[in-house]
């Protein structure tokens, strides 16, 4: 299998999931726990900064191989079977059109101030402790 055919697949299935997800966030039968998983999966997915920037070699699309299939398995595996088999058939049906979505980004980036605030706040009192 040649890298080209492996990355269309690999964009296929993203869509594929992003739309199941997005369904299965929808549905008042997803318990609450894996519409919120679903939900930071979608943010996460939609958001146009990345977590771990790709800049950055290798770890850089780690969040893209690694991360996002992740949480893209613990959200399908937080809902009913049933549920999955019906969500899956709706986006099939109609799938969604997700794009990069600018709210998500500021999600990623209080995620990024919370955690410097914590490593300054514990680098400031080693400095003074």
């Amino acid at each position: 299998m040649n890298i080209k055919h492996f990355f269309k697949s690999l964009a296929s299935w993203a869509k594929q999931a992003l739309s199941t997800l997005y369904y299965v966030s929808k549905h008042p039968e997803t318990p609450l726990v894996a519409k919120v998983v679903a939900l930071i999966a979608l943010a996460y997915a939609l958001s146009p900064i990345d977590l771990i920037p790709d800049f950055i070699p290798i770890l850089g699309y780690l969040d893209d191989f690694i991360i996002l299939p992740l949480l893209v398995g613990l959200a399908i595996k937080l809902v009913p079977k049933s549920l999955v088999v019906a969500c899956e058939a709706e986006a099939q049906a109609h799938p969604v059109s997700l794009r990069k979505h600018w709210g998500a980004a500021v999600v990623i980036l209080c995620f990024w101030v919370v955690i410097i605030g914590l490593i300054l706040k514990k680098v400031f009192s080693a400095v003074q402790g």
